[in-house]
């Protein structure tokens, strides 16, 4: 797994969560979502529903999030000291017309904005900083997106280009496709991916939901007085 996440720049691996597990995390969300329609942290669409700063606003589903299975896959392929840089829940509804173009994940939320050299492309969202860093951290962090329900080519599975993480930071027209994979993943399974791989997602055809949990982690100290604005540490 440690291999094929460094060669390819992402792994799969099912049976992470029971459905018991995955029932209690959706009954926390929907309990959630009901009685805060109307917090700036939640984007609602006919294509979309997305919570940024998932694990603050429902910090009750981090006792489930963080099993031991997911521990030990966390331990076990990245080593001890991570934490949580950022984390959003996305809800793909069942006809949604959404999709994402072939993209990197190049900034990192943070708690100020100051002038710090290859600190780049500052922006500012419902009072939460965003930039882009140096490469040299963006190498170094993963993502793990949790599915709560079977996600397929059909209901927009992420696709990727293979090895594309290890080519740093370029521009999307100069990307060349040789190696697609789309990333089918069971219902309680999770994908691990690098940040600077190129993935994407399609539309959905198949009238069936995508509920997908997305956090970030890093082990770095960012410079000058700067913080990771979502850093929140992993449940034992």
């Amino acid at each position: 797994m440690k291999n094929e996440i460094t060669s390819e720049g992402f792994t799969i691996l099912n049976n992470v969560y029971t459905e018991n597990e995955l029932e209690k995390l959706i009954s926390l969300i929907e309990k959630k979502t009901e009685s805060n329609t109307e917090n700036a942290t939640f984007r609602k669409s006919q294509d979309l529903f997305a919570i940024r700063q998932f694990h603050k606003e429902i910090p009750e589903t981090l006792d489930f999030i963080f099993n031991q299975n997911l521990k030990d896959i966390i331990e076990n392929t990245f080593g001890k000291g991570y934490f949580i840089t950022k984390s959003i829940y996305f809800d793909k509804p069942e006809k949604s017309n959404w999709f994402v173009a072939y993209h990197q994940d190049l900034t990192i939320s943070v708690n100020k904005k100051i002038e710090i050299e290859n600190f780049e492309n500052w922006t500012v969202k419902q009072n939460q900083f965003a930039v882009q860093p140096p490469t040299a951290i963006l190498e170094k962090n993963f993502t793990i997106r949790i599915h709560i329900d079977k996600t397929t080519k059909d209901n927009g599975a992420l696709k990727v280009i293979n090895n594309s993480h290890s080519k740093g930071i370029f521009r999307v027209e100069n990307l060349e496709i040789e190696n697609e994979t789309i990333c089918e993943v069971e219902k309680g399974g999770i994908m691990i991916m690098k940040p600077l791989l190129f993935h994407a997602s399609n539309k959905t055809t198949n009238n069936e939901r995508r509920r997908v949990i997305h956090i970030e982690f890093s082990n770095q100290q960012l410079p000058d007085g700067l913080d990771w604005s979502e850093k929140d540490f992993i449940r034992n």
